[in-house]
């Protein structure tokens, strides 16, 4: 609720500025109305003045301003007409949203009655606390290269991924380290991190590529890519990637703002 409450405020914002903009861009009243006539792929502009005339006078190309003027006075009348509807109906669903809703019935309990209730509509907190309670079999495969321990007292596979994995403890984001995510072809990946998007309650994959200087390493890490994108799983929708290399080390400021922006 609270998510779709600052859509809302947003939106309204939104609203408001454009309202002013379209109020302060009010032009001087031109006469008439324009009628746009399309003849072999390209647009014509007639000038209406008179009641009952359907045709109207063409405008010339050269006058293509005067064309404009016509169009933007129509566009902003109606833009005012609808956005002013809009907003005060927004208003009114934010007003009674944000004193009448479903979620209060939980959020109003005294903590006593808390601990004795299964909430209907789960709060993201108790969403994010069973979400990051969750167990899973972890990935065995060269366990012994786990040798660098994290805030949170796990032990990762190298420093980089430590000092990730750092940054999202103290940042507040909730993460898995190497949860299994079976593929649609029955095969078990082990992304470095799952992390929880909670705001919408969406799980997004980071991966780090720390050696992309070895050729190897680097095919691995596009093939990687490729099997995920097959997946559904791709940058700018649900996978977030690091990387470095001798002469571009870990950007941690960087990297800490991408997640800050993405994430929180």
């Amino acid at each position: 609720m609270d998510e779709l409450l600052k859509q809302l405020e947003l939106r309204i914002t939104a609203l408001r500025k454009a309202i002013g903009r379209a109020e302060k861009d009010r032009i001087p009243e031109v006469d008439g109305h324009l009628r746009v006539s399309v003849s072999h792929g390209r647009n014509r502009y007639y000038h209406i003045t008179k009641t009952g005339d359907s045709t109207g006078s063409y405008i010339p190309k050269k006058n293509i301003g005067f064309s404009a003027a016509l169009a933007q006075k129509e566009y902003n009348r109606q833009f005012l007409i609808q956005a002013a509807d809009e907003l005060s109906r927004l208003e009114n669903i934010l007003t009674q949203l944000s004193d009448h809703n479903a979620d209060l019935a939980y959020e109003k309990l005294s903590d006593a009655r808390k601990c004795l209730v299964t909430p209907y509509l789960i709060p993201d907190e108790i969403y994010t606390r069973d979400w990051q309670a969750a167990t899973f079999k972890a990935n065995n495969y060269m366990s012994e290269n786990k040798r660098y321990d994290t805030l949170r007292g796990e032990s990762v596979r190298s420093k980089s991924e430590a000092i990730l994995a750092d940054m999202l403890c103290e940042l507040g984001v909730p993460y898995h380290y190497e949860k299994p995510l079976r593929l649609r072809n029955g095969t078990t990946r082990y992304p470095d991190f799952t992390l929880l998007r909670v705001k919408s309650r969406a799980e997004i994959y980071m991966e780090h590529f720390g050696l992309l200087d070895d050729k190897d390493y680097l095919d691995s890490c596009l093939q990687k890519l490729d099997e995920y994108r097959k997946n559904g799983i791709y940058p700018g929708r649900n996978l977030i990637y690091t990387y470095e290399t001798a002469e571009h080390p870990l950007d941690i400021k960087g990297i800490r703002q991408m997640i800050k922006d993405l994430l929180l």
